[in-house]
């Protein structure tokens, strides 16, 4: 039967044989199967002479699968076979909740979407090219949407459909009408159970590139251990990844940047040889040499950053481990910016798209700050290498990479401002003096909000610099830096970042009889630069300052 929504979850794995077919000789279980088939054999294989009973372990109980299965239930005959499928199953071998449910049918799926919305009364859309989908969209009480995709079983049957999938934790299906027996050809209730991710065929990753990723996302995500020979399936298949498009590379990209231990999956994704086919660029970072106080090459230093950046977002957010709370520098930041960790988690958590956040650009960002090094690398004649500029090369590739996986206008404009100025803090830092009023002004007037992320990515690209051998001092004159860059952002905006203007273009023009033209623009930036510099109070210093700029004009 299915299960309440207000039970508490479970996983139907108190017994071992649960959504399993089993074998018994009298009172002993003598084999076992994912199909009643598999069952037969497994008893013939260890009690030839005896004939076995076989029957199905249901899922005693209860699977979590909410209100609307039991709507699905009354509104079929059980004559009519409808099964769910894929990740909602999963989901509910886990005792999750699922608002996206599949279902395969023999045939008719369009119409029986269809059926379905005008039932209960949701709406209904046509999807798909090559495989048409019908989806309905219903809307609950609460506001929440659930959606209810309908598909014609993809070959001549369920099970070949099932063995079509990436996964065999995913390639589990169930008989509305018989919720509790699983149809499960490939075992991946086992595999659930273990926590074993393995694909479904080795034409898994070849007949969908894109599932490499899914599949990297999915292992760190849910901590699931993959198996050699779907890594061997991987490997084989990462040369098909660029004839996928680049919108559906970027989703499944920024869903493992937008998730846990992002740097982890980078190197997982290199590891396998798909990294060079996802993102190119970076390639030509291994190995380039860098001098101190580098203690890594380029590209052992970006992806050391990205993992830097996840710890110091984690521990600004609170959402560090054990771990973090003892590591001394995340224990600086927290002290130092702590108090700004609410409008840093609300402005990296902003939602950029429908179906983005800032949060994976930020890393694409991290990964990418250095990725001119190597075209404007030199060393000095006494051996010194140097990247001058490099942060312009930087700015120009992630803008090409940024616009190559379709990002929005707004996403490919702040990567470009963030890996641009990446260097500016560092430049105030080793001073050993804090920013002026008038730098932080200029800092702003380049970066806006994008400020703010530069002054995050500055600590993580120091302590990837240093790694262990970080001087203290350094640290705090560092985060010091940073610090001040919030306030003046967070807390004195307009003091120091965007002051009201005392004049206009109009009191410009009218006071000293001046025609509209660019200077007009110079003697307003001019004015509230040295407003945020504390330099001008009210509109009498304004026009004083314009009638100097003037005078030493003509």
């Amino acid at each position: 039967m299915v299960e309440d929504e207000n039970k508490p979850e479970n996983n139907g794995s108190s017994d071992p044989y649960a959504g399993r077919w089993i074998a018994r000789v009298g009172d002993q279980i003598v084999g076992q199967g994912n199909t009643r088939e598999e069952a037969q054999q497994a008893a013939k294989a260890a009690r030839h002479k005896d004939k076995a009973e076989i029957s199905f372990s249901s899922l005693s109980q209860g699977l979590k699968l909410g209100p609307v299965f039991t709507k699905l239930q009354a509104l079929f005959s059980e004559k009519e076979e409808v099964y769910l499928i894929g990740g909602a199953v999963r989901d509910a071998l886990l005792g999750k909740a699922s608002h996206d449910l599949d279902f395969t049918v023999p045939k008719n799926a369009l119409k029986i979407a269809r059926k379905t919305a005008n039932k209960l009364e949701g709406a209904y859309y046509r999807l798909g090219d090559e495989h048409e989908i019908g989806r309905v969209v219903l809307t609950e009480e609460n506001g929440k949407r659930q959606i209810l995709d309908f598909a014609d079983v993809r070959g001549p049957d369920l099970e070949s459909d099932l063995r079509g999938r990436d996964f065999t934790i995913n390639a589990i299906a169930l008989n509305i009408h018989k919720p509790d027996e699983l149809i499960d050809p490939l075992g991946g209730l086992v595999d659930l159970r273990t926590k074993r991710l393995k694909a479904c065929s080795p034409h898994s990753f070849t007949d969908d590139p894109v599932r490499i990723l899914r599949a990297i996302r999915f292992a760190i995500f849910s901590k699931y251990a993959m198996d050699d020979e779907t890594k061997q399936w991987m490997r084989a298949a990462t040369d098909q990844l660029p004839k996928v498009s680049a919108e559906r590379v970027r989703d499944e990209l920024f869903r493992i940047l937008d998730g846990p231990q992002p740097a982890t999956a980078l190197r997982t994704l290199d590891m396998l040889g798909a990294l060079q086919h996802v993102l190119p660029e970076l390639e030509k970072l291994k190995e380039v040499k860098q001098s101190p106080p580098h203690i890594y090459d380029v590209w052992e230093h970006s992806l050391q950053t990205v993992q830097k950046l996840e710890k110091v977002l984690a521990a600004l957010d609170g959402t560090y481990e054990e771990d973090t709370v003892r590591d001394l520098t995340m224990g600086e930041v927290v002290l130092r910016l702590g108090r700004y960790r609410q409008p840093i988690t609300e402005l990296v958590d902003q939602t950029i798209t429908p179906e983005r956040s800032w949060r994976p650009s930020l890393y694409l960002a991290a990964l990418y700050h250095d990725v001119g090094k190597p075209d404007k690398r030199s060393q000095d004649e006494d051996g010194r290498i140097r990247f001058i500029s490099h942060e312009l090369r930087s700015a120009d590739i992630i803008t090409e990479r940024a616009r190559a996986l379709q990002l929005s206008n707004v996403e490919v404009k702040r990567l470009k401002t963030v890996v641009e100025n990446h260097m500016r803090p560092f430049n105030f830092a080793r001073t050993g003096k804090m920013p002026t009023r008038r730098s932080i002004y200029r800092y702003f007037r380049a970066t806006g909000e994008a400020g703010v992320d530069v002054a995050l990515l500055s600590i993580a690209d120091m302590l990837a610099i240093y790694g262990t051998t970080l001087p203290h001092d350094l640290l705090k004159d560092w985060i010091n830096v940073v610090r001040e860059l919030l306030e003046a952002w967070f807390e004195q905006a307009e003091e120091k970042v965007l002051p009201p203007a005392l004049v206009d273009g109009d009191d410009l023009m009218r006071v000293f009889e001046l025609e509209p033209g660019p200077q007009i623009g110079q003697l307003l930036e001019a004015i509230r630069e040295a407003q945020a510099a504390g330099e001008v109070e009210d509109k009498k210093g304004a026009l004083d300052l314009a009638r100097q700029m003037i005078e030493e004009s003509q």
